[in-house]
């Protein structure tokens, strides 16, 4: 069997024919594929929450507790598909990905009781979530190296506006019209239809696969390139998680990705217990997204000219500061610094994790690493709803959870001001 990496030049009539550097259409398809794990994220699945209380007759912890395991269950097949992709190429784990997230939409539509609706979430979480968004980022990170940065702010900036800014409020419109059910199944269809087949159509593996360089270098003449490829480092598997730098920023997006998840689960309740209502929490998003989106274009392009992470550090320190801001949100103006604390969080934290694997670390295993480090960030939010809805539940008031779990970002703030690009020695 021949090496994934082998240097067999393929032909393809978009990529020669392609008037522009085919990364470009690379990036619209990694982003689109980002874009479309929304069916599967907090901020989309949060919508159906109250629905799934009502209809299916289940208590909010029992909910809050099947997305908890089903998040978990479903962040272990990650290291699974990491190396399908180093082995298969992002494509083909890219098309296989969208069936059966789309499949797995059309499930939900099925869902009529708690086991039902616990292995709907482990599909969900695992497909959606998890693995199309890891094939997605690791299709752009292959084509994109010198301004890869920029690149993944783009897409950020799309998938912030697009999919946090977009689908909350478009499933909001649906369900009124067609019932949840019938609205989860149409986004399957979605991606059945509209997702997969573009896939086949358009998506490529690495460019040097069809005789071209990341960045199109090859196409721009040697006086005009800015830096030479041929000192990006590879990195096993074994090598990086060996590294301290593998762990910092691994456990500080876990942490984000934790607290910030536990954020937007209990958002309706929190704002409520402020004395601001359900249409409050659903208006913050709006400020979550468009600083989410404006955050992830500016850090995108700094990230390619300033230290990983700075950015990392900097988002750890916000996000302990809006776990200390939800216990003050007297108010519309409060509320909306803390959307916009907590956009600048997720579109900092959204570069960190875009672009620090493969930066760390280089593209050959680039989906095994990231792989393993998706599983980490996935456990982390599946931990996220379950402390802050029991401490709720038992204690009356969220206030010592919040305070508690500020302390967590804080200290890894700290320690990623001092771990940064790792060496290898041999």
């Amino acid at each position: 069997m021949s090496h994934p990496h082998a240097p067999a030049v393929r032909y393809s009539r978009l990529v020669t024919q392609s008037p522009i550097y085919y990364g470009w259409v690379i990036l619209l398809m990694g982003t689109l594929g980002m874009i479309m794990t929304a069916p599967g994220q907090t901020y989309a699945v949060s919508i159906f929450i109250e629905h799934f209380i009502n209809d299916l007759g289940l208590s909010r912890s029992l909910v809050s507790s099947l997305y908890t395991v089903g998040t978990l269950v479903g962040s272990f097949a990650l290291p699974l598909v990491g190396r399908q992709i180093d082995r298969q190429g992002a494509r083909r784990v890219m098309l296989v990905i969208s069936v059966l997230f789309g499949l797995a939409c059309l499930y939900m539509g099925f869902v009529s009781n708690a086991v039902m609706l616990g292995l709907g979430f482990t599909l969900i979480r695992m497909l959606g979530q998890g693995s199309l968004g890891l094939a997605s980022t690791n299709l752009i990170n292959q084509w994109w190296v010198r301004r890869r940065g920029t690149v993944m702010g783009l897409s950020g900036l799309l998938v912030s506006l697009l999919g946090v800014g977009g689908f909350p409020g478009l499933i909001n419109w649906l369900i009124p019209l067609y019932g949840w059910p019938q609205t989860y199944m149409l986004l399957g269809l979605i991606l059945l239809a509209g997702l997969a087949p573009l896939v086949v159509i358009l998506v490529r593996d690495r460019p040097e696969q069809y005789g071209l360089e990341p960045d199109g270098d090859n196409l721009i003449p040697p006086e005009k390139r800015s830096a030479p490829l041929a000192n990006e480092v590879h990195w096993t598997l074994a090598e990086a998680r060996h590294t301290v730098a593998f762990w910092v920023v691994g456990l500080g997006l876990a942490s984000i990705a934790m607290l910030a998840t536990g954020l937007f689960f209990h958002m309706v309740s929190i704002f409520k217990d402020n004395g601001l209502n359900a249409t409050a929490a659903a208006w913050v998003y709006v400020p979550i997204a468009i600083t989410t989106a404006l955050v992830n274009l500016g850090s995108g392009v700094l990230v390619d000219r300033i230290p990983v992470r700075l950015l990392l550090a900097v988002s750890l320190l916000l996000q302990a500061a809006s776990l200390l801001l939800a216990q003050y949100l007297q108010g519309p103006a409060m509320a909306f610094l803390f959307g916009v604390i907590l956009g600048t969080t997720l579109g900092l934290m959204a570069t960190v994790q875009s672009v620090s694997w493969a930066k760390y670390f280089g593209r050959r295993y680039l989906g095994s690493i990231a792989g393993l480090g998706a599983t980490i960030v996935i456990v982390g939010s599946a931990l996220g709803p379950m402390p802050f809805g029991i401490a709720r539940d038992w204690l009356g008031s969220y206030s010592l959870a919040l305070s508690l779990s500020a302390v967590l970002p804080l200290g890894l703030g700290l320690i990623s001001f001092f771990v940064g690009q790792p060496r290898k020695t041999g």
